[in-house]
This record gives structure tokens, C-alpha cells and sequence, in this order.
């Protein structure tokens, strides 16, 4: 861990040599290993009287190819009848023999000739002898038929074997080496690490994704989870893929999810009534009576709430706050949902409600322009209310105030396309009062909750987002968002979208073809200072070689290969490491359907479509009728 907070660039100590350094080791250390080998097998498993002969032994057998004679001096022995004799094995040990005039001998005789009456060990003058014939009178008599190869065959054996297994890795550590002086070594910024070794370098315990081949799993550092993680990718990129993988672990774990689901493919896949789950959605049947009175309990909540209803935007700062404070109040009177929207509808009866007060001069009939402004924000969610399930059309009630007590099971807040406009305020209220709720402290019991958001541009901007991700930390709720470009995040929250892009520790890129968020991308991976070793060829009349370090800063991961990642490819970045990964599809079962789709007639006005002969009938007339006008302006 300490190389992780290591400070400065990683400065080359030495000129870094271009050759196959660690190969080159690999043999001279073997040529070490080898020579302690056969000094070992020398000292320890040859005779005394063979490893005198030695030299002689090798000497006779290459001088034998090349001069048929040479001089030598064997040793002999004088038996009990004073006739000479070569000195056998039998007859020497370990010792020193010394002679008049000469060397001495390190050889002395042996207890066993001694006791055969042996007096004598001497060396012959120098003497010719023909190579061949003393070589295999050697071989025969002395190391008994072995060549000076066998001899010391477990030596060189066991050096070849290390030498192969050796080479299997210096090999490679050259390649690479040679590869990291072609393409840059890494002094400082971001490095790039292999999945494993993503995990290995912060001996990662936490929230772990299936990545590449089967049983790879990069994890996160477990005080990583609640410092929250952005994944950013185009429609289809893999973002759901890696979501799934992480509800999975979560379900695993027995925490606590809120999972916005846009498309309740979630749903389908995660919901458990045994559970405790909840649907939030007004168009399914399973969705459970609400009503916004119910959440508030006092002035300052109902203008919390209202904030979410009635979201910043560019428009004057009027026609936000005059909304928020007249559906405050409203929701001071208690009624139901039904009675709201009727409120809200009837510009009489707001009149009326806020006669007396100081909200009575926001919608001032002498102001045509500022009272329609008005009645008009209120007149939108009014239309979402609409949507609410009257109590006597559901099975269950719930707020998210009673939720947060006992925190048990999943919430699926889900929506789709063709009812998404409408249903907006509504998802972004349940979204902002739930985050809120989960910002209390929780009690011993509680597991940690998990906020799940795919596809955040859907909602509108949510003020309690950004206060989420700066203090649900120390509580233990981790959140995970998903978006497509950080253009959506400005555009929802202008100039809170840097802080809000800044505050998961964690982030997951994926595909992005728009170049400026691509762009955006590749700087927030980093920049990396590389050095390269730079050959310079000179050719013509003098041919050589010249060597410089060279140092660039350039972009660890550049924005044209963000823009061509295929599905499921992508980055992981946690501190200043950035690992590559490929997510595998993971198919999981239907547990539940979608949707049980509401009866809306009663909300909605159906569209009235003319059934074929009626339409034919129609335009006959029609037709019928311009001619008649044509004759007549004819006459």
C-alpha cells in the first residue's frame, strides 16, 4: 500500500540498457548455479583419485580430436614386492604425499594398501602417452566407463531445467521491458492495471463485478461503496449490465435498494413480494395509495416537497417560487390527492384558499400575465397528481416516512416512455423524499439502502440529489448513478453538475460517441508523464545508433478510444488507478411482469378514432360538398 501514496514521478535512477537484461540474467545465473553444482558434485561425489585425474581426464579427451600424444604424469604405487603399479581408487585417500624434489602429492595412502603391504605413492616423470589409449584407460579403470559429461549430468540437468523455466519468465519480462522502453514507462499520473491486479493494489474487499473470462472479479475498496459510483455510457453501452451485476450482490447481502427503473426491466428480473417490495408507478395496479399530505407535517416540509414538484429551470425565478408557495400552503388544508388536483384546476378556488394571505397578490387578476404564469406551473402538476390511485382502487398505503423506520424491502420507481412527460414531477417527488428520508440517522437494525438511478436525465432535477452524495456517506447508503454525457448533468443542474460529477470516488466509462463528452472523459481519467528510451539509425557512409530518454505527458486513455469502445468494454477508475473490462451478458430470470397497466378511463380521456365506414362516409360528403361549391361558383 505505501507505493499507492507515493509521492513525485519514478525517476530513472541509471541509463536503462535496450538489451534482453533479464534474460541475460537468467543465463548467467545459471552459469553460476551450474558451476556451484558441479563444485559440489566435485568435492562430494567423486573419489579422491578422480578428481586428480580430472584435468587429465578432459584434457585427453579434446587433445585426443586434435595431437594424437602428449605428456603426462600418472601416479603409481610400490606393492609389498617393490614392483610399480597406476594407484587405484582402493589405494589413496585425502591427504598430502610429499616428494623429493617436486610437488606433493594431495593424495597420501590409503589404511586398506597400507594393510596389503603397500609402501610407496609416487608420481612418474613426465612421460608420452598416446591421448585415446590413456583416455580409455582411464575411463575404464578410474570413472568407471562414465564420461566427463555423465560425470556431472545432474548438475548440468538440473541447471537446463531452472535455465527453461527461467526463460518462460524473463521472456516475457523482456518483452515487456522492451515494450515499455518503445511505447513510455510511466512516471507519474494515472497507471493502468489489469483486474487482479486493480484488486491486489488496494487488497480490495468490497463491491466486486465479473469482468473478462469467467471468475475474473475486479473489486472495490469496501470504504469505496459509500463514496458512491457514476457510470457514463451511451443507450446500450453496458451500464444496465453492470447495474445488474451490482443489485445482485446487493440482493446477496441482504441491503436495502431504491432502484429507479426506467424501462422495469429491474422489476422483472429483482421484485420480491415476500420481501416487502413496493412499485411506485401510478399507471400499475400493484402501486400503493399515496398522497402528498400524508409526507408533510408541517409548512417547511410542504415547501421541501414543492421544491421537487416545481424544479429550477431558466425561466424567471418568479414562476417557481410562487408555485412552490401556493402548493405549500394548500397542503396545509389536508386533502387528498383528488381534492388537490381539483384545487390546483380551479383558479376560483385558489383565489379563495389564499384570500387573506400574502400569496393572495401572486395571482392578482389586475396581473393577466403573472397569475397565468402561475396557475399555469400549478396546472402541470395538478396533471400528475391525476394519475395518484384513489384509495379505494389500492390494497396498501405507503409513505416514505413509515418506510423509513422499518426500511424494509425494495422500492422500484418505474415509468416508460409513452408516460414518462406526465409522470415526471411524480417520480422526481418520491426520488427527492426518499433521499431525504434516508439522510436521518439510521437506527442499529437498518441495513445499508442503496439508490440506484439509471438513466437520471429522465428525472427532473432533484435538489436533494446533490446533498445526497456529500452526506449519505458517513450513513452507509451508497449511490449509483447512471447517465449518458455530463451535457445532460449541466443542462439538469447547471452549475451544481461539476460538484455533483466530482463526488462518486468511483466512476465506470463506457461508450460515448459525442467527441466533447469523450473528450471530458479522457481528461477526467487523467493525463500520464511517459519517458521513452528514442533510437535514432543513422544510414549512409557510417551506420550506428544513438539512444535519448524522452518525456511526454499525453491522455492514459485517448477520447477516439472511448468513442469506439464496443458494448459491454469499458473503464473502472477509483483513485489514481484505471483498469480495463469487458462485461459478460448476464440473463437472469422473469420473476414478475412488468406492469399490471391501471384502468385509466377515469383519469384520461381516451382518443375517439371514426371506424373506417365512418370515415369513408365522411370524406364522401366532403368530396360531395366541393362540388357542389364548385358548380355553384360556376353559374
Amino acid at each position: 500500500m505505501s507505493n499507492i501514496y507515493k509521492w513525485g514521478r519514478n525517476e530513472s535512477t541509471m541509463w536503462p540498457p535496450h538489451g534482453p537484461v533479464y534474460t541475460w540474467g537468467a543465463v548467467f545465473g545459471s552459469a553460476v548455479l551450474c558451476g556451484l553444482l558441479m563444485w559440489l558434485c566435485f568435492h562430494f561425489r567423486l573419489t579422491p583419485l578422480q578428481r586428480y585425474y580430472l584435468p587429465y581426464y578432459l584434457r585427453t579427451e579434446m587433445a585426443g580430436a586434435i595431437r594424437p600424444t602428449g605428456k603426462y604424469q600418472l601416479l603409481y604405487v610400490l606393492d609389498a614386492r617393490g614392483k610399480p603399479r597406476p594407484a587405484l581408487d582402493n589405494d589413496v585417500e585425502p591427504g598430502k604425499t610429499v616428494l623429493p624434489g617436486g610437488k606433493p602429492i594431495p593424495l597420501e595412502l590409503s589404511p586398506l594398501a597400507l594393510s596389503q603391504g603397500v609402501r610407496t605413492l609416487y608420481r612418474e616423470r613426465a612421460r608420452t602417452y598416446r591421448n585415446q589409449a590413456l583416455h580409455a584407460y582411464l575411463a575404464r579403470w578410474v570413472y568407471g566407463g562414465h564420461s566427463p559429461i555423465l560425470l556431472f549430468s545432474r548438475p548440468i540437468e538440473a541447471t537446463l531445467g531452472l535455465l527453461a523455466i527461467g526463460l518462460c519468465f524473463t521472456a516475457g519480462w523482456d518483452v515487456a521491458r522492451r515494450r515499455r522502453l518503445r511505447y513510455g514507462r510511466r512516471l507519474r499520473g494515472p497507471e493502468m492495471l489489469e483486474p487482479k491486479a486493480f484488486t491486489e493494489r488496494f487488497q480490495s474487499h468490497g463491491l466486486g463485478l465479473a469482468v473478462n473470462k469467467k471468475g475474473t472479479v475486479v473489486r472495490l475498496p469496501a470504504l469505496a461503496e459509500n463514496k458512491h459510483l457514476a457510470m457514463i455510457g451511451d443507450t446500450g453501452s453496458g451500464k444496465s449490465t453492470a447495474i445488474r451485476q451490482i443489485l445482485l450482490e446487493v440482493k446477496a447481502r441482504g441491503d436495502n435498494a431504491i432502484v429507479y427503473d426506467s424501462s422495469a426491466g429491474f422489476l422483472q428480473q429483482f421484485f420480491d413480494e415476500k420481501r416487502g417490495d413496493i412499485v411506485l408507478n401510478p399507471i400499475d395496479t400493484r402501486c400503493p395509495y399515496w398522497s402528498p399530505v400524508d409526507e408533510v407535517e408541517d409548512m417547511a416540509e410542504a415547501e421541501t416537497m414543492a421544491a421537487s414538484l416545481f424544479p429550477e429551470n431558466d425561466i424567471n425565478q418568479f414562476f417557481i417560487d410562487a408555485p412552490r408557495k401556493i402548493f405549500a400552503y394548500l397542503c396545509t388544508f389536508g386533502p387528498s390527492p383528488a381534492q388537490l388536483v381539483a384545487w390546483m384546476s380551479n383558479p376560483s378556488v385558489i383565489e379563495k384558499k389564499v384570500q387573506g394571505t400574502e400569496m393572495q397578490e401572486l395571482i392578482d387578476a389586475f396581473a393577466p400575465a403573472q397569475r397565468s404564469g402561475v396557475l399555469s406551473a400549478l396546472g402541470m402538476v395538478a396533471n400528475a397528481f391525476r394519475y395518484l390511485p384513489p384509495v379505494e382502487k389500492t390494497t396498501s398505503k405507503w409513505t416514505a416516512r413509515a418506510w423509513e423506520r422499518e426500511r424494509k424491502g425494495w422500492i422500484f420507481i418505474t415509468s416508460f416512455p409513452s408516460y414518462l412527460q406526465p409522470l415526471r414531477p411524480l417520480i422526481s417527488v418520491w426520488f427527492d423524499w426518499l433521499v431525504m428520508r434516508l439522510l436521518n440517522e439510521p437506527e442499529p437494525h437498518h441495513h445499508p439502502t442503496w439508490l440506484v438511478i439509471d438513466e437520471l436525465a429522465d428525472l427532473h432535477k432533484l435538489p436533494v440529489l446533490h446533498t445526497a452524495l456529500t452526506q449519505s456517506r458517513k450513513w452507509g447508503n451508497p449511490i449509483v448513478l447512471g447517465f449518458q454525457n455530463p451535457a445532460q448533468i449541466e443542462a439538469h443542474y447547471g452549475k451544481e453538475a461539476s460538484a455533483m460529477l466530482s463526488q462518486p470516488s468511483s466512476k465506470m466509462y463506457f461508450r460515448v460517441t459525442d467527441p466533447p463528452s469523450a473528450k471530458w472523459i479522457s481528461e477526467a481519467i487523467g493525463e500520464v508523464e511517459i519517458e521513452r528510451l528514442k533510437e535514432s539509425r543513422y544510414d549512409g557512409t557510417r551506420r550506428g545508433r544513438s539512444f535519448s530518454l524522452d518525456r511526454q505527458i499525453e491522455p492514459l486513455v485517448m477520447a477516439s478510444e472511448i468513442e469506439g469502445l464496443p458494448d459491454l468494454h469499458g473503464y473502472l477508475k477509483y483513485e489514481n488507478c484505471v483498469t480495463r473490462f469487458r462485461l459478460p451478458k448476464v440473463e437472469l430470470p422473469k420473476v414478475a411482469e412488468k406492469i399490471f397497466k391501471r384502468d385509466l378511463r377515469d383519469v384520461v380521456r381516451p382518443i375517439v378514432r371514426e371506424k373506417p365506414p365512418e370515415r369513408k362516409a365522411r370524406r364522401a360528403g366532403k368530396e360531395q360538398q366541393e362540388a357542389l361549391s364548385f358548380d355553384t361558383t360556376t353559374m
